[in-house]
Order: structure tokens, then sequence, then C-alpha cells
């Protein structure tokens, strides 16, 4: 076991979960939303989707017309429910259109007591990724809940991720340090975790093309479904570490200019020393631990990259998801994410002037 597990060194360039970055001031991020019913957020993630589909379902299965047949819900894909929609049953369309309505009424209602806080009042757009967001099922639910959102007179405009989602929280991790720090290189080493899986990649810088990484796109993605494996803790870092040493082979393979820098987007309120405050509850293991710190296990992992030191941040999923959207978001001053996945993550965000 690493001895240096407790803290990881303050970065020359940023803070773990550091509230001021390039492009944006991160102004609130993982708000826990309760009502008399618990957290508002159960009710507007991937799960509740599920539950919802599977309520229309027993309505019909007590009148013995369950479309859907004996397949229990939680093995229907979402490629699956999007055929369906397109040119399946018209029926089994008919469950998935009702479950559609039913959750964008939840979602809706989410996002009016989330703009009613403090934090989130007047922010003119959100942008919705996660996981359910990468398929037309999601883009039916956003489009859906950005209706009822505006006929009752709620001034925010909700839009799809542009990025596939899958992609969108290792672009994102760009985003985390000042591009001068890529200088001379021309890929960084990006990472997402959430609660079902754990994906890797080579992020493509392209300054060239766009000097705000507008242009960012990932290369070489890996992609490990821990949530079937079930394995403890340090099981899930040693993993991830040889699927960095992987990207690393991979990239010095095709002559890439590998920048020294790992950038991690992880589920929960991160502490400036890159401990994980909270939230972290459904990752594998005790990610909350006083003496558990991932930015540094990876450091002490992969010291190097290159003939340079490797520098690790971390920031919340949610936060480096939204970063993905930094370079389109310059039209207004602040601006919003929620990513519905095995939860629901949401940052709020104010732009920073460009640098002259």
């Amino acid at each position: 076991m690493p001895s240096s597990t407790s803290g990881d060194p303050a970065s020359p360039i940023a803070t773990h979960g550091g509230s001021v970055l390039p492009a944006v001031c991160v102004d609130a991020y993982n708000a826990e939303l309760r009502s008399d019913e618990g957290f508002l957020g159960d009710r507007a993630s991937r799960g509740a989707f599920r539950d919802t589909l599977e309520s229309w379902r027993e309505r019909l299965r007590t009148a013995g017309e369950d479309p859907f047949g004996d397949t229990p819900t939680e093995t229907i894909g979402k490629s699956t429910l999007d055929r369906v929609l397109a040119d399946g049953d018209p029926n089994a369309a008919g469950v998935v259109q009702a479950a559609i309505e039913a959750f964008a009424q939840e979602f809706a209602g989410v996002i009016r007591h989330l703009l009613r806080t403090p934090d989130w009042q007047g922010t003119p757009r959100i942008v919705v990724g996660g996981g359910l967001r990468g398929g037309r099922i999601g883009e039916l639910v956003i489009g859906r809940t950005a209706v009822l959102l505006k006929g009752e007179r709620c001034e925010v405009d909700l839009l799809p991720i542009r990025h596939d989602p899958d992609e969108a929280g290792l672009i994102g991790c760009a985003h985390l340090a000042p591009t001068w720090l890529f200088a001379g290189h021309d890929s960084i080493l990006g990472v997402d975790i959430g609660g079902t899986n754990i994906r890797a990649g080579l992020v493509e810088l392209r300054l060239d093309r766009g000097p705000d990484l507008a242009r960012t796109r990932v290369r070489e993605p890996l992609l490990w479904r821990h949530r079937k494996d079930q394995p403890g803790r340090e099981q899930a870092v040693e993993r991830l570490a040889e699927m960095l040493r992987t990207l690393i082979e991979r990239a010095h393979k095709k002559k890439q200019m590998l920048a020294p820098f790992i950038g991690i987007g992880c589920p929960g309120l991160i502490r400036p020393d890159g401990r994980i405050a909270r939230g972290g509850q459904n990752l594998p293991g005790d990610w909350e631990a006083e003496d558990f710190n991932l930015p540094a296990r990876l450091r002490e992992a992969i010291p190097a990259i290159g003939s340079h030191e490797t520098v690790c941040l971390l920031h919340n999923d949610a936060v480096v998801q939204g970063l993905s959207e930094a370079p389109f978001m310059r039209d207004v001053p602040q601006w919003g994410v929620l990513t519905i996945g095995t939860g629901l993550g949401n940052a709020r965000f104010t732009n920073r002037p460009r640098p002259p």
C-alpha cells in the first residue's frame, strides 16, 4: 500500500475541485436537493426512468396486455427503446412515450426547484448530459422537458450536451488546466469515473484548429463496466492505472506528444487536497475514507509521462462533463449542466473574461 495517500500536494496550476478554472468560475456543484419525499435528484436519474417505464408496464400487465412481454425492464437497452419508438409495435411505443412524458414532468419539477436555489437563480441556459442523453429517448426527454418549462414561462433554455456524453466527460478534462501547460503537446489523458463505468481516453487537443479547445476530440477510448465485476477500491484503482498505462503506450506507438497531465472527473464533493468529502457512495469501495486520495495514488502509479513529472487534477464529474461545453457558451454570462446517470449530477458556471 502506498504511503502518501492522505493528501496530494497542491498543484502550481490549479486546485482539485477548484472554483476558478481557465474559462469559467464554478459557482456551485453537487447540489443535494431535498423534499419531504427525499432527494429530488433520485426522481431524475437513469434508474428513475426505468422505474417509470416499469410502472407503466405493470398497469398493462394487470390487463394482460404488456407489449414487451416477459422481458425484464432492466434488460431493455436504450437502442431497443429507440427502435421501438422509430418503427416498433405501436402499443410498445405508446408505453415508452408515456414513460417519457411522466419522466419529463418529474425532470421539469426538479429543474424548477433547482432554479429557485440561490446559486442557480437567473441561469439562462442548461445543457443536459449523462448516460440517458446518449440516445433518442434522452433527446425526447430533454425536448419535452424544455417545452414544459417554456409553457410555464420558466425562462431557461434546455439543450442536449453537444458531444456524445461518453466523450464529454473526457473532453472536459482539457479545460481543467490552462492551455499553456500543453504547449508542445497534442494530447492529454482523460478519465471519467461513474457509478457504473470507468472511461479513459487520449484527448486530442487540436489547439491549432481551436485555441479555445473547441475542436478537441477523444481517441483510443477505453471502457470498464466495473459494476458488473463488483471490484473493491484497490482493484478499481489498479485497473484504472493499467488503463492509463495502456493509453500511454498507444500514444507512444502513434508518436503522439502526450502532455504529462491526467484530468479526472469523479462523483462527489472534491476537497482541495484531492480527497472526496461526500457523494462517492456509488463507487466501488470506500472512496470517502480520510486515508484515500485518488490523484496521489495515480501519481504514485504513474510518476512521470515522458520526461516530465505527472500532474493529476480531480474535479466533480458533472463539472468536467459541463466543461466540454465551455467554448460554446460564450454568448451567455452563466449556464449550467445536469447529468442524468446513476444519479443527477449538476454544476453551474459563470464565464470568465477571455484573456487579452
